[in-house]
């Protein structure tokens, strides 16, 4: 049994190491090319940013359109994201900032959408964040933007509107919440932490189950976890990659309230994506304190035939009760339809700005 067994397997792992090898090689070439790119943009003295979110993005959906399995499109998605991570760091490697420490899920969503070949910039706040890519710290940023759960990351959405830093890509994660402890039972711990967005997306499952729990917020997920890797009183709530970031053992998986949790991230910098054939454009705008401005607001978009996906409202913080609006449109700005409605918008808005225009994860 065991003879015949491996006699049928032997073929197919020395083919497997056939194609390895095959692998190996055209990477190889694949990285070769890369750094050829590089010299021709030296040659011609082109010294932009070797970031190309547009590229990048063309590059995978046209391997997920040739594809016919059984590789699945999230897998060529995750490969070949680390793939060009390491093509792109062969030319510069890129800095990028967000919130830490070690195993937060803004780290998840930063290595995840620029892969690992990266120089990672941990911050202890999302302003820290922006000041440091605005000030050339790190190339690119990554923030939490909106949540399945809780709606919005109001300080995100402050910052952007004050930032000169565009915004280049997205990336959404389902986000699993996790109860953690040093000892991997409750056993002398009197309160837990997270970050008030994972508190209050895990309050029902929290008072269901531990109501007598104290709850204190921590400026990440991956700082709650590390005080509790140092102190036994204390739990965490947290993802996976935390617990093995910081030694921690799992109390309880999956207690997220909503078990299609997803958090919606953005990376900022101060890249001007170009057009990559499947795109969104993120604008603020405020409207005149008037009857029927909203709906003046709104109406150059449904005459230029641009759908919106996203409206969201954030007190201007006047006094006034006015708000700014802060909208995702279908489409990049240089398209004709969009351009054509933005600039319808910005001739009524009391005020208009543009975020950015880039690609659809």
């Amino acid at each position: 049994m065991v003879n015949s067994l491996q006699e049928r397997l032997l073929p197919v792992r020395k083919q497997i190491d056939s194609l390895d090898e095959q692998i190996l090689e055209l990477l190889n070439q694949r990285a070769k090319a890369a750094q050829d790119v590089g010299k021709i943009k030296q040659d011609f003295d082109l010294d932009g940013p070797v970031l190309k979110p547009e590229r990048e993005a063309m590059v995978i959906r046209r391997l997920q359109d040739l594809n016919k399995g059984p590789f699945t499109e999230q897998a060529i998605d995750a490969v070949w994201t680390q793939i060009i991570s390491t093509c792109r760091g062969l030319e510069s490697v890129l800095t990028v900032a967000y919130l830490g420490p070690q195993g937060s899920f803004s780290e998840q969503a930063a290595l995840e959408h620029f892969g690992h070949a990266v120089t990672r910039l941990r911050c202890d706040s999302f302003d820290e964040v922006f000041r440091a890519v605005e000030a050339g710290q790190a190339d690119v940023g990554m923030v939490p933007v909106e949540n399945s759960t809780e709606g919005a990351v109001n300080r995100t959405l402050d910052l952007l509107l004050n930032s000169p830093l565009k915004v280049l890509g997205e990336r959404s994660l389902k986000i699993h919440h996790n109860l953690m402890t040093q000892s991997g039972t409750l056993d002398g711990v009197t309160r837990v932490m997270a970050h008030p967005q994972a508190l209050a997306q895990c309050q029902a499952w929290l008072t269901q189950h531990y109501p007598k729990l104290a709850r204190d917020a921590a400026s990440s997920n991956g700082e709650a976890a590390r005080i509790a890797s140092q102190d036994p009183t204390v739990a965490a709530i947290a993802g996976a990659t935390a617990a093995q970031a910081w030694n921690l053992q799992v109390v309880a998986s999956g207690i997220q309230d909503d078990p299609q949790n997803r958090t919606r991230f953005l990376a900022v910098g101060a890249i001007e994506t170009l057009p990559s054939g499947s795109d969104k454009t993120s604008i603020i705008m405020a409207v005149p304190n008037r009857a029927g401005a909203v709906y003046d607001m709104l109406a150059p978009l449904a005459a230029n035939k641009v759908s919106m996906t996203r409206l969201e409202s954030r007190p201007a913080r006047t006094g006034q009760w006015e708000y700014y609006f802060y909208v995702d449109l279908l489409g990049h700005r240089d398209e004709p339809a969009v351009a054509q409605a933005l600039a319808d918008l910005k001739k009524q808005v009391a005020f208009f700005k543009v975020l950015g225009s880039y690609p659809i994860q």
